[in-house]
């Protein structure tokens, strides 16, 4: 029964109760096509409540209620679309389409088969038919509500449509089998310069977030809009969107004097308002003891690092300068620009039957949340304060390391220009001893400078990683206590050290590499 759809034509009789609802490979489905039909996303995750006790509740009479979505017409579509390529990750069946312009649009199935995630034993056993019956603890129709708490929270997004493909149709060619009888999501993709609509203002490009992890490790020209990342992964803990990992956001790129910003633009909303926990068996697999990130939508944060666990790579490159106090403030804001009547609007974009299951409760939990996102803001920001990496480039800079009372450390990056004189401070930023324990100082491929000095009687632990090039050190810092909190790591060719009486020395015989901190994972 996987997979199955019901298809309900307006103007006949729509009675759960009394009508006999068409199913999928129906041929008259393709004499009289609508405008729109009236389709059940997913009835096949309906099970008995005993079922529902193990396996839980989640949004399956959400899948199950019959919603009205707009017939897919490929020739309409847009002025017109075109097939570009099969997409999809390894759970969604998606399309990208292409209009005359050179638009891009993404046609992404609300339904999923989360499958091959299993090594290939794991598939045909209960384990398999377990997590496929996850998906109903995702809300098919969250994408809805986010993109106008995206537009009032100042957050790039795309506007998803909800669309049916009827059965066999031809515009699709060879993949008709595979996306006919289907409930889908069509949005822009915000992923070439084609794709620049006036939402964007000055931008000149899109790129991917590891083509710009690639131009920031390279020149300290291409600089992240950490702030504006920061506000949107404060949209993401709102709605309980655990799933942000790299590949789930491209890059808008402005160009500003002699530098390149880059400003998040966040994709793919498959997780918002997921609900995992409300049965035993996916209560206990979501323990922190498990698979904690699968963090549900609830009128509290139960789990502010869960959230955190798959956003943790881009996290710490993109937010390693935001302080305690911007995160309270675009908190504040946040709960400011998201008011009631915003929160209303978004939840009713749901379409009505399932704005009737659980709008109302989506409504309140989110309204709790808002009320709670300061201090989810600041528990978030001690989780990315623990450990902080302070990335140079490929160029030379300077790093200078002062170590103040209150075991204040405050680290200031500078471009280097020719005779080491100090450029432009391309970083700044005030650390804590008492929030972190470890500060990261990654010099690249440039023959780099770092200074620390100070004296204080407490600090954080400040490791030096020269790389690749003729790199400097000079530790005139002192700290009380016997711990020597200054750590170079650097290859014995590669670095002179000018010690202090807390300086500790890692040199290795091997030329260092490019550490992999910084290298662009690729997923």
């Amino acid at each position: 029964m996987y997979g199955l759809v019901k298809i309900f034509f307006p103007g006949k009789a729509t009675d759960q109760s009394t009508s006999s609802p068409t199913f999928i490979g129906d041929s008259s489905l393709l004499k009289d096509p609508q405008d729109s039909v009236l389709v059940s996303a997913g009835s096949h995750y309906q099970i008995s409540k005993l079922g529902e006790f193990f396996l839980g509740g989640h949004y399956r009479d959400v899948w199950a209620v019959p919603v009205k979505a707009k017939v897919f017409d490929m020739d309409k579509a847009q002025g017109g679309l075109s097939i570009e390529k099969l997409g999809g990750g390894m759970q969604t069946t998606s399309l990208t389409l292409v209009d005359s312009s050179g638009r891009r649009f993404a046609l992404r199935s609300l339904d999923k088969d989360p499958i091959s995630v299993l090594p290939p034993f794991w598939r045909k056993t209960f384990v398999g038919s377990f997590v496929r019956d996850q998906i109903s603890a995702t809300n098919p129709y969250a994408a809805l509500v986010v993109a106008p708490l995206a537009e009032a929270a100042g957050v790039f997004h795309p506007s998803p449509e909800l669309v049916f493909v009827l059965p066999a149709d031809q515009d699709f060619k060879e993949y008709s089998n595979l996306f006919g009888s289907k409930l889908f999501l069509m949005e822009e993709k915000f992923t070439t310069k084609t794709s620049l609509t006036k939402k964007f203002g000055a931008a000149t490009d899109l790129v991917s977030s590891e083509e710009m992890l690639k131009r920031r490790f390279q020149s300290s020209r291409h600089r992240i809009d950490q702030w504006a990342f920061a506000r949107a992964r404060l949209l993401d803990l709102l709605i309980s969107d655990w799933d942000r990992h790299e590949g789930q956001w491209d890059w808008a790129v402005y160009a500003q004097e002699n530098e390149y910003w880059y400003k998040p633009v966040p994709k793919d909303r498959d997780q918002a308002l997921c609900l995992y926990d409300d049965g035993l068996i996916p209560w206990l697999a979501t323990r922190k003891f498990a698979a904690r990130k699968f963090e549900s939508f609830h009128p509290s944060f139960k789990d502010v690092f869960g959230l955190t666990i798959n956003a943790a790579f881009l996290d710490a490159r993109a937010l390693s300068e935001v302080s305690l106090v911007d995160f309270r403030r675009f908190a504040r804001e946040m709960q400011f620009d998201l008011s009631d009547s915003v929160l209303r609007a978004a939840v009713k974009r749901m379409p009505p039957p399932v704005y009737k299951l659980i709008g109302e409760e989506t409504f309140q939990k989110l309204r709790s949340r808002r009320r709670l996102l300061v201090q989810t803001a600041e528990d978030y920001y001690k989780i990315l304060a623990k450990e902080v990496a302070v990335v140079g480039s490929d160029e030379p800079e300077r790093f200078v390391v002062q170590r103040l009372s209150q075991g204040r450390t405050v680290v200031e990056v500078y471009k280097l220009k020719k005779g080491n004189v100090n450029g432009e401070k391309v970083y700044s930023r005030t650390f804590f001893a008492v929030e972190t324990e470890n500060i990261n100082l990654y010099g690249l491929k440039g023959d780099d400078i770092f200074e620390v000095r100070g004296t204080a009687s407490k600090g954080s632990f400040v490791r030096i990683y020269g790389g690749v090039g003729k790199d400097q050190v000079s530790d005139k810092s002192s700290l009380e206590g016997w711990r020597k909190k200054t750590v170079v790591i650097d290859d014995a060719q590669g670095v002179q050290v000018q010690a202090g009486s807390g300086t500790e020395t890692k040199l290795s015989e091997t030329i260092q590499q490019v550490p992999s901190f910084v290298r662009v994972r690729q997923r």
